[in-house]
């Protein structure tokens, strides 16, 4: 049967309001900046795009390097305080970005390395909390709720970075300012909340989820390659093979972020019903029929494209309310936090090479993109379903 999930339970679920407000916080300050990083280098530090995109894709890069501690630590008990050290150590990426010379790429360098440790350190660190004070389906939807609320913050972020960029210079230094000072907000209400779990005791045999857990790490990998479709794959394909305007793939990626904030708890919800491992294949193949409703769609026209990536939200929306869930189902509790952080180090990774593969299997047709991107993702479904 299908969990009912009120609101005051949802949030209670959550981690409480005070935490909740400062899911919204911290997302907002990210949508003021994450989109404009790239903009922040060229604009008021002088460097060029390659460098900048470089110095950019390093920090994400050597970030997840921070994983396997940020595990140990959630394991021996963090969890308010881990969150809150996420936040924190964005605030001093932002202090660098502030105070970093014009012309000067190691100090944007070193502020995008603080900044992505704080971005992937903070989704572990989070699902480690909630599965703290909550359990079950109540879990699966508070996670739900937490990526709706996330979403929410980073999409009015993003909407009031961008009515500011005609500032230019002056203005992007004024996003960071508030980026910062967002941070420093959130950090402050996630550490009052005070979580901290007992480390569980490690069981006399270990051994069987491991082998379940790789299989499930790597099916991972292909599958978030569906996060960046919305940003980078649909403007290529509009922009450079349809000729279609920039408006198109904007008002497509507004309405995944609108469909997110609005359907990722219900759906959630009502994939209760399912397995969590059913309810994970589900979104590949759901995700796999969006890759060739693409395909087709890319003969006819940019709206044809626009109707199929509703389909791939909502293959998204199944996904992510379901492999964060998973994992933190099959995982022992001596080594949930271990577990998440290789999960978010699969995504990490997953979303680090996507950008590189999209663009070089793009240049090699349509067919080659989407038919390939659909076969791994359904290669990746069938594992999910069949391993046990």
């Amino acid at each position: 049967m299908t969990t009912k999930i009120r609101p005051r339970a949802l949030v209670r679920a959550s981690g409480g309001p005070r935490y909740a407000v400062a899911l919204i916080v911290d997302a907002l300050g990210t949508g003021l900046l994450r989109p404009f990083l790239l903009l922040y280098g060229v604009l008021v530090l002088g460097l060029s795009a390659a460098a900048t995109g470089i110095a950019m894709t390093a920090g994400v890069v050597v970030g997840l390097g921070c994983l396997p501690a940020v595990g140990r630590w959630l394991d021996r008990g963090a969890r308010s305080t881990a969150v809150a050290a996420s936040m924190l150590v964005r605030v001093l990426g932002v202090v660098l970005l502030l105070a970093a010379p014009v012309g000067d790429v190691w100090v944007f360098a070193t502020a995008a390395l603080f900044l992505g440790i704080g971005n992937q350190a903070w989704p572990a660190a989070h699902a480690a909390l909630v599965a703290t004070v909550a359990d079950g389906r109540e879990r699966d939807a508070a996670l739900a709720g937490g990526r709706a609320l996330r979403n929410a913050g980073l999409g009015a972020g993003g909407l009031l970075a961008t009515a500011c960029l005609a500032g230019g210079a002056t203005a992007l230094q004024a996003l960071a300012v508030g980026t910062g000072l967002a941070y420093l907000v959130a950090a402050a209400l996630a550490w009052s909340v005070r979580l901290r779990a007992e480390p569980a005791a490690a069981p006399a045999v270990t051994g069987g989820p491991a082998p379940r857990m790789r299989t499930l790490l790597a099916a991972n990998v292909v599958y978030v390659f569906c996060l960046n479709v919305p940003e980078i794959a649909l403007p290529l394909v509009l922009v450079t093979q349809l000729h279609a305007s920039p408006v198109w793939p904007a008002a497509i990626f507004v309405a995944n972020t609108v469909l997110v904030v609005t359907l990722q708890v219900p759906v959630t919800v009502l994939l209760s019903r399912f397995t969590r491992r059913t309810a994970l294949a589900l979104g590949g193949v759901v995700l796999a029929a969006s890759y060739l409703g693409f395909l087709a769609a890319t003969s006819w026209s940019a709206a044809a494209v626009a109707a199929v990536s509703v389909v791939c939200t909502v293959g998204e929306i199944v996904y992510a309310g379901s492999a964060t869930a998973l994992v933190a189902a099959l995982a022992p509790a001596h080594v949930l936090g271990r577990a998440l952080a290789r999960l978010q180090l699969s995504t990490g990774f997953g979303l680090a090479v996507s950008p590189a593969v999209i663009t070089a299997l793009a240049a090699c047709g349509p067919a080659v993109l989407w038919g390939g991107l659909a076969a791994a993702t359904l290669v990746s479904a069938y594992a999910v379903a069949t391993e046990r």
